[in-house]
């Protein structure tokens, strides 16, 4: 157990290694305890362009219990305040997840944001105490169909981005029960299939019983920290706080996509940063300002390489052209891999770098990413 975002956290459970609970969720289905994530309301008749504003999403268009990735942006320069989920639950209401260690930055961030709006009514409302549950691996789909206590809730038409309201069976003194409607995505942040389940606060353990008792062990697991940060790296994912900060766009980051296409062009912007974000996602050779730094994946020859590590030249020459911000060796690949910033037109995959651990040089490549394929439900049986 771990101090991690105002909470203790396990990094493992048992007898079970990090790499084993890592294979296992690759191989079988794992549950992540991920309540420590912040989640919110954000409603009332502002509340989409409210959300316009904060983020380069399209809130107002996604439709009614569909979600994207997206981030909260600092107005003057574009930079990160958090990466962040936007689900769209009603007309007027969104759910928004934030992440546990910008806590206080993100409530002091959306405060100063309200009281600046001057648009329709917004409400801003923390969800105190709610349990948030990761359920992913390729079996995830059949532990939780198997408690389900809603046949309407079909999971094979519930694609990746995707909610239902749908409840569990639970086990009260020996007789039958379930639980209130759960809010219930088809997400994940391990690359695998899965979904992660919002839970009222006095349902949070008997909901989590449930599925171990359901998924049974040769199922089913708890996993911890360590295999989470592992499985997300190997899926090309970032961490807020390593991979990126305040300091780091959108577009620096490889995460131009979250910009919506409605956003870019003629008619767009409107969301805070669009001066410096927009320019950055059109290449200079196209006319734009392009960037100076790029996010990109390596593979390290010899001893990992951690955050930290410096990045150089390929040349063999020592120059510094980078940092590494996360780094592991991959269970999967049985290789180490890493993410880091390098200069801009070092980031194209197949180029030799270096990079420097405990002193001496080890040989790198950029590498695309994700480093393991993503099975990601869309609605087709993964590869």
């Amino acid at each position: 157990m771990v101090p991690f975002g105002g909470f203790l956290m396990p990094v493992q459970y048992g007898t079970h290694s990090i790499a084993a609970s890592h294979v296992f969720t690759r191989t079988h289905a794992s549950l992540f305890d991920v309540g420590h994530m912040v989640q919110r309301h954000i409603s009332g008749p502002g509340a989409a362009a409210f959300l316009r504003t904060v983020t380069p999403s399209a809130p107002d268009e996604l439709p009614p219990l569909r979600g994207t990735l997206s981030a909260l942006l600092w107005p003057a320069t574009g930079g990160i305040v958090d990466d962040a989920v936007v689900a769209r639950l009603g007309p007027d209401l969104f759910y928004l997840v934030t992440n546990a260690a910008c806590r206080d930055k993100d409530d002091a961030y959306l405060d100063r944001e309200l009281a600046a709006w001057h648009g329709p009514a917004v409400h801003h409302h923390e969800l105190q105490g709610h349990g948030l549950v990761a359920l992913q691996g390729p079996l995830a789909a059949a532990v939780l169909a198997d408690v389900l206590a809603d046949p309407a809730a079909a999971l094979p038409r519930l694609l990746f981005g995707s909610s239902v309201w749908a409840r569990v069976r639970l086990a009260s003194d020996g007789a039958a029960a379930t639980s209130s409607p759960l809010l219930i995505t088809r997400a994940g942040y391990t690359g695998e299939d899965g979904f992660e389940i919002a839970i009222p606060p006095a349902e949070t353990a008997a909901v989590v019983d449930a599925l171990l008792a359901g998924g049974t062990p040769d199922r089913l697991r708890l996993a911890g920290l360590g295999a989470r940060d592992s499985l997300r790296l190997e899926a090309g994912l970032c961490l807020y706080g390593h991979d990126l900060d305040d300091t780091t766009t959108p577009a620096e980051a490889g995460l131009g996509w979250i910009v919506a296409p409605s956003r870019r062009g003629e008619g767009g912007g409107g969301f805070h940063g669009a001066d410096v974000v927009l320019p950055q996602l059109v290449p200079r050779a196209k006319g734009g300002r392009g960037v100076a730094r790029r996010r990109v994946g390596l593979v390290v020859e010899g001893a990992p390489a951690r955050e930290g590590a410096e990045i150089v030249a390929g040349d063999g020459g020592g120059r510094a052209v980078g940092v590494v911000t996360s780094g592991c060796p991959s269970p999967t690949l049985g290789r180490n891999i890493a993410m880091g910033y390098v200069e801009d037109g070092l980031h194209k995959a197949g180029t030799p770098l270096g990079v420097v651990v405990r002193g001496k040089r080890r040989d790198a490549v950029v590498t695309k990413m994700p480093f393991v394929p993503t099975r990601y439900w869309k609605g087709t049986a993964p590869a």
